[in-house]
């Protein structure tokens, strides 16, 4: 056999070796299936309009919501990462203080699109903590109007969407040498909402919220 064929055969033999540690270079993709609580705010921060009279001290808050959700990232190096998430979130609004258990808004159902830039440090041992940022946007539709509001004459709601800001920690654990992981992340969004209840064609009350969840998940990676 030439000395060529020889360097070429041991090339591809070389393949399946080296195709693991390739895999956490540049280039390489993970994808995380988490379960995640997202826990907002929901206060209000101004009242900009309100025919209806609201009582003294009245305020809101926007219910949790527990759901399944998947993140992809993309690894530019070992080191630094871009991911997005997918991820639908359904919450109601509710009154506190003189709106104490009204019923507002039902069904807001919220998609955060997101992308974080995120740095990795790898403290030996596998486990991986990392930081991110980046910028959000709430696409919020399918309100209903609550049966409280309802009662005081509103015939539709709407939030607004809008865009904000996030910031992301947490940290991988690999499980195996195969690319499988355990994640544990947290982020915290920086975002409002304009609330507007219409009776008929009238504005009859509208509001700015904050806000603001907590979103944190825990589940498995698998990194390619």
């Amino acid at each position: 056999m030439s000395r060529n064929s020889l360097l070429v055969a041991a090339a591809v033999l070389a393949l399946p070796i080296a195709a693991p540690a390739a895999a956490q270079e540049a280039g390489s993709v993970q994808i995380k299936g988490f379960v995640t609580g997202v826990l907002p705010d929901g206060e209000i921060t101004e009242v900009e309009t309100d025919l209806i009279g609201l009582p003294a001290g009245s305020q809101t808050r926007a219910t949790d919501s527990y759901v399944p959700t998947v993140a992809i990232e993309y690894f530019v190096s070992p080191n630094f990462s871009f991911e997005t998430i997918c991820c639908v979130t359904p919450h109601d609004v509710r009154g506190t203080g003189g709106l104490a258990g009204a019923e507002l808004i039902d069904d807001a159902i919220i998609l955060p699109a997101s992308l974080t830039a995120k740095y990795h440090f790898d403290l030996g041992g596998g486990l991986k903590p990392y930081f991110g940022a980046g910028p959000t946007y709430f696409l919020i539709f399918s309100e209903d109007v609550g049966a409280d509001a309802a009662a005081l004459g509103v015939t539709d709601t709407d939030l607004s969407d809008e865009l904000g800001f996030v910031l992301q920690a947490g940290f991988d654990v690999p499980l195996n040498d195969r690319g499988l992981g355990f994640s544990l992340d947290a982020k915290r969004y920086f975002v409002g909402t304009t609330a507007t209840f219409s009776a008929g064609n009238t504005v009859a009350l509208q509001t700015e919220h904050d806000l603001d969840p907590w979103v944190v998940s825990a589940g498995l990676a698998f990194r390619f």
